[in-house]
């Protein structure tokens, strides 16, 4: 069998259980009533961590594949962002229906107000056509230059998910400050590449 038979019938599937685990076990938490005493903020905080998780661990795949010369890894990298996707959804739906009850209202009131909220709103809102222009058939309508310009909206939105969690937290900032320092190596190693590229293309063309 080969390599490719394993990466879509062995890992893929395994890779795809593995993303769910989380929604999984907080969803048997909430069943068995083991989120605590506040299950509401303890359902915001899991569902708003594993969206940054995934997000930035979706943005460690390029760099990944580049340095181990493994391109077969970015064969995952569009389940991984849909699954952050997926958890921005429900980080955000927490908010609205069991938090805020559907309080339209209060709810715009509160992305107005506060930072925190309008940053993570925001970098929902730029997600959005993130996940949508995921399938292969509108990456072929939109071409691949267009698709990629709009894709580097990823970037902008994982700024925006440390922001909202570091003032969210306010005073405990360890963890969101983890994130932010490993956003911060994965866009100077993105700055990096992208001008070692440039130079070797300008050591082509002197060749030339």
């Amino acid at each position: 069998m080969s390599f490719s038979w394993y990466l879509s019938w062995l890992f893929k599937p395994l890779l795809f259980m593995a993303c769910l685990l989380p929604a999984v076990l907080l969803g048997y938490g909430a069943y068995t009533d083991a989120l605590g005493a506040n299950p509401i903020e303890e359902i915001t905080h899991i569902t708003g961590g594993w969206s940054l998780r995934f997000l930035l661990i979706t943005l460690t795949v390029s760099p990944l594949a580049i340095l181990f010369h493994a391109r077969w890894l970015n064969r995952f990298r569009r389940m991984l962002g849909l699954y952050c996707f997926f958890y921005v959804c429900l980080h955000l739906l927490t908010y609205v229906v069991l938090d805020q009850y559907f309080d339209w209202p209060e709810i715009y009131k509160d992305i107005i107000k506060r930072p925190y909220i309008t940053v993570g709103f925001t970098a929902f809102v730029l997600l959005i056509p993130l996940a949508i222009t995921s399938v292969d058939k509108l990456v072929e309508m939109m071409g691949k230059p267009r698709w990629l310009k709009l894709h580097q909206l990823v970037f902008v939105c994982a700024v925006l998910g440390v922001l909202h969690f570091l003032w969210l937290v306010k005073a405990d900032i360890l963890e969101p400050s983890i994130y932010g320092a490993i956003l911060i190596v994965l866009l100077a190693f993105r700055a990096w590449h992208r001008r070692s590229v440039m130079m070797n293309a300008r050591g082509h063309g002197h060749k030339i």
